[in-house]
């Protein structure tokens, strides 16, 4: 356990950052599902729907500091092959 206050200050800190990380973390993973599983049913309109809504939230996760820009401009890129594919 910390003994100094700037340490205790810094495991609550790391304690919330953790716990909102993991819920972006999570989103991320369920919104990529989404479009997947649009894209498995060869629903165009559904696919073309969801990855706006992937590449909107992806991007916001840029912007929070939870992905890095050239990681969240990889993944919207596959999807978008994906997508365009179908």
């Amino acid at each position: 356990m910390a003994n100094h206050k700037s340490s205790e200050k810094r495991a609550r800190q790391t304690a919330v950052k953790t716990e909102r990380n993991r819920f972006y973390k999570t989103r991320i993973k369920n919104v990529t599902k989404n479009v997947l599983a649009a894209i498995e049913s060869a629903d165009k309109e559904k696919a073309i729907e969801t990855m706006k809504t992937a590449n909107k939230y992806l991007h916001h996760c840029v912007s929070k500091g939870v992905l890095k820009k050239e990681t969240a401009s990889r993944k919207v890129g596959r999807l978008q092959i994906k997508v365009n594919a179908i």
